[in-house]
């Protein structure tokens, strides 16, 4: 389904997201301006660059067809799922824990 896309959080940023009713994004996308999202084929190479060994993280999948996203090409010239705006929750379909392996190595799961 290409309107599906995902945002790797941290529990604690979605936990403050559920209490403020929408969620604003991480320091990354506060800086840059636009929330960043990854497809399904981007989420290996986003969780090795950017979060290796962390834990305590969430897959967000979220229809990005509710959204007005922008694809907008990365350093690589792939194009990645950017938003303007903050993110409502009714456009966040699931959440799921991403766990680690013995190695620090994040599972992703088999559902995507």
């Amino acid at each position: 389904n290409m309107s599906l896309i995902y945002k790797i959080c941290d529990v604690d940023l979605w936990e403050k997201a559920k209490a403020e009713g929408h969620f604003i994004g991480a320091d990354i996308d506060l800086r840059d301006g636009f929330i960043h999202f990854s497809t399904a084929e981007q989420l290996g190479e986003t969780l090795r660059l950017h979060f290796e060994g962390v834990k305590n993280l969430l897959l967000l999948t979220i229809d990005g067809g509710e959204l007005d996203v922008k694809w907008e090409p990365a350093r690589t010239g792939k194009l990645f799922p950017h938003l303007y705006d903050i993110l409502p929750l009714s456009a966040v379909l699931r959440v799921t824990p991403i766990l680690l392996d013995d190695d620090g190595h994040h599972i992703l799961s088999s559902q995507l």
